[in-house]
């Protein structure tokens, strides 16, 4: 049987006479695609590793695997063919195809040459199911050159870059947008406040001259909300919350600290390969400080059961959030998935991941009392009132890997280090002096991370801020960088960006600026052949028009405060807890005693100093897609549902700021139509037209009559009515 499938195999295959074969092209990509996922490491399925020549030869457990030369009495051969190898996929065959067959069969007959020293690898090429370290993220940055391009116009090179793409595809971008439209995007984007009535006159008149919109990007980027508008995505990417989740959802004494460390820093404009390094090892840097070590409160935000089933499986489930969110973080990769085995996707051994987790391997848990991995008091911090990071000592105990993920079935010890999918880079971590007070494998992370020869950290860096700039980033997805993500739209471009950050000293603001400055950010959300362009690119990958954006739920809760004049505009400081109502509470054991309201004075504070309790959200916020604490979140959803058109008409919070508006209006203006003209100057920043007046005054006398002979104060009741319209209206939920 054996000899009749071989025969037909070679006639259906090679019926002329035995055909050239290249080793690297032909037959290594096939092994390495098809066969090297169970055929390697130490224990190869079958007891046979196809990793090298000798390996090869030594066979497996039911013999040698081939006969060089003799492709009759060659069991890989035989196996292929009748569809054995690859094995079945839940019944289903998965043949190699006749090409692939044929190229085994050829080399074999010619004697299967395998080339001196060569180590075939599973991660070494990106084949149609994982990406290899060839893969576009994984290869090293080089500032492109920047397009030449026909328009004299595009002097921003982020234009040239988009502008050429649109070129290809025969494209035009949108007309630049108005000036009143620039800057309510200007001030929504870069510090999540809306501008005043004031503010879009003054502006407006110096966006006529040159200057005007260098200086409107200089002015905004140096105010304190800056800091706080772009720290509230930062806070979203590291599973930030003030509770620890789970049953008792017990607070984190002094997170808020963390918060505010972000805020600075990013205001300061802290070179990124700072902001890393504080957060992962702020205490062992050479001039630590408070902030420095309130910075590592990053490795305390995760979720903490103080009473788990088990307290060493618990350590692993610690340990995995951390990996995780470091590598998401800062990396864009799921490392987390080599926990219990090689990447099924990156080029990630399961030891990469043991190798990385190392670094936060501190030591075994003191107390139950001990967050996370036994992590610090405030006393070993060296600092009172910190949540923060340090090292129980500097010689921990060994982390095997472990087959499977599980804790009880160790394998080897793995050495603390990198990744290894940039082999250039890779490094094993140095041991540190028994007199050391940490290992100080944190910091030597962080300055693998940092390095600039690393492909992956400015890429995904700038592509976080063109994401929250442009609502989609150059890479869609911005948490995964390897196989199963996006590619990116504009891979020069990305590349450009990424150089200028690292040539810029890691400056943020240096590429806030470029990209506020483009008119690829400035142009209009309309296009005069919209229709037509969107059958080509509906989701504009092309960038040939703004994307028009709905506040996000912490901008629309400020935008109401601003609107009614209430916005309390404090910096930093203890979080505040805002009013839920009873029907919230309601499934809580504690109820009453579970959320006690900060003083109505306090809750006029931005969004961003809301309490973060992970068990209790404010329904207002997650009704806008405030997003979960659990896990990193890179992007949030962006729903429309009717719980939001329900929370905007009927939530006390919604109603109150509408009745507070009111008053501003009648304290501002006497006549009726001053005071229409100020709800539409408070709430939407311009002038009602005269179509909108007239409407309002309809509206008013109509509420009047309705209200007469229920209420004393009808002309009040009228007007927040007016204003409720207008809080509830597209164009304050919006930004073109």
């Amino acid at each position: 049987m054996r000899m009749s499938v071989i025969v037909l195999f070679t006639i259906s295959l090679l019926s002329a006479k035995t055909q050239a074969v290249d080793f690297e092209n032909d037959v290594a990509p096939v092994i390495v695609r098809r066969c090297l996922e169970c055929h390697k490491g130490e224990e190869p399925s079958g007891g046979l590793s196809l990793e090298s020549n000798a390996a090869l030869q030594r066979g497996g457990d039911s013999g040698p695997a081939i006969v060089a030369g003799r492709t009759t009495t060659s069991l890989l051969l035989e196996r292929v063919a009748n569809g054995e190898m690859p094995p079945p996929v839940k019944g289903v065959s998965h043949k190699l195809p006749d090409s692939e067959q044929a190229a085994l069969q050829a080399w074999i007959t010619a004697g299967a040459t395998w080339p001196a020293n060569r180590t075939l690898d599973l991660y070494e090429v990106t084949t149609d199911i994982r990406g290899g370290r060839d893969w576009w993220a994984f290869q090293s940055i080089k500032r492109p050159t920047v397009p030449q391009v026909t328009d004299g116009s595009a002097t921003n090179p982020i234009d040239a870059f988009v502008l050429a793409k649109l070129t290809e595809q025969g494209l035009e971008p949108a007309p630049p947008a108005d000036a009143k439209t620039i800057l309510r995007r200007m001030f929504n984007d870069v510090t999540g406040l809306p501008p005043s009535f004031e503010e879009i006159t003054q502006w407006s008149d110096r966006l006529r001259h040159d200057c005007g919109m260098a200086e409107l990007v200089d002015h905004l980027l140096a105010s304190p909300h800056f800091g706080e508008r772009w720290g509230r995505y930062w806070l979203d990417l590291v599973r930030y919350a003030e509770s620890s989740g789970y049953e008792r959802d017990q607070p984190k004494p002094f997170a808020w600290k963390y918060r505010d460390w972000v805020v600075d820093a990013i205001n300061a404009d802290m070179p990124i390969d700072d902001f890393i390094r504080h957060q992962l090892a702020g205490d062992e840097i050479a001039e630590r400080t408070e902030a420095s070590t309130v910075a590592t409160g990053f490795l305390r935000l995760g979720t903490w059961n103080d009473e788990p089933n088990d307290d060493q499986d618990y350590r692993y489930e610690r340990l995995e959030d951390i990996v995780h969110s470091t590598s998401s973080a800062f990396l864009g990769l799921t490392v987390k998935c080599a926990r219990c085995h090689d990447h099924k996707f990156d080029p990630i051994p399961q030891e990469d991941y043991y190798r990385v987790a190392s670094a936060f391997w501190p030591g075994p848990i003191a107390t139950r009392d001990r967050n996370l991995l036994g992590g610090p008091s405030p006393e070993e911090l060296g600092f009172v009132n910190v949540l923060g990071w340090t090292d129980l000592n500097s010689q921990p105990n060994p982390l095997h890997l472990l087959k499977n993920g599980e804790r009880t079935k160790p394998l080897q010890v793995v050495q603390a280090g990198s990744l290894t999918f940039a082999s250039d880079i890779a490094q094993v971590f140095a041991t540190p002096p028994t007199e050391a007070k940490t290992t100080g494998r944190r910091r030597q992370l962080a300055e693998w991370i940092v390095d600039e020869r690393n492909p992956l950290t400015a890429r995904v860096f700038v592509n976080r801020l063109w994401q929250h700039h442009f609502g989609e980033g150059l890479v869609r997805s911005p948490n995964n960088f390897g196989y199963k993500g996006e590619v990116p739209t504009h891979p020069q471009l990305l590349d450009w960006l990424a150089s200028e950050l690292m040539d810029s000293g890691w400056s943020a603001k240096h590429i806030h600026r470029l990209i506020l400055m483009s008119q690829t950010w400035q142009q209009s959300s309309l296009h005069a052949q919209q229709s037509e362009y969107a059958q080509q690119d509906s989701s504009n990958r092309l960038w040939w028009r703004s994307n028009r954006r709905r506040l996000d739920a912490e901008t629309l809760r400020d935008s109401m405060l601003a609107a009614a004049g209430e916005l309390d505009l404090r910096i930093g400081g203890e979080g505040f807890k805002p009013t839920i109502s009873a029907e919230a509470l309601e499934g809580f054991s504690r109820k009453g005693s579970a959320w006690q309201a900060s003083p109505p004075e306090e809750q006029r504070r931005r969004s961003l100093y809301i309490y973060v309790s992970r068990s209790l959200m404010p329904p207002m916020m997650t009704s806008f897609d405030q997003c979960d604490t659990t896990l990193p979140c890179a992007q949030r959803d962006v729903t429309t549902v009717p719980t939001q058109a329900l929370a905007m008409m009927n939530n006390h919070f919604s109603h109150g700021r509408s009745e507070a508006l009111a008053k501003r209006c009648q304290q501002i203006a006497a006549t009726t139509d001053e005071q229409i003209a100020a709800v539409w100057k408070c709430s939407l920043g311009r002038e009602p037209t005269i179509d909108e007046q007239t409407l309002a005054r309809q509206h008013l006398k109509s509420q009047i009559a309705n209200l007469k002979s229920s209420s004393a104060n009808t002309d009040h009741l009228a007007l927040t009515s007016l204003c409720h319209v207008l809080l509830n209206s597209n164009e304050f939920l919006y930004v073109d």
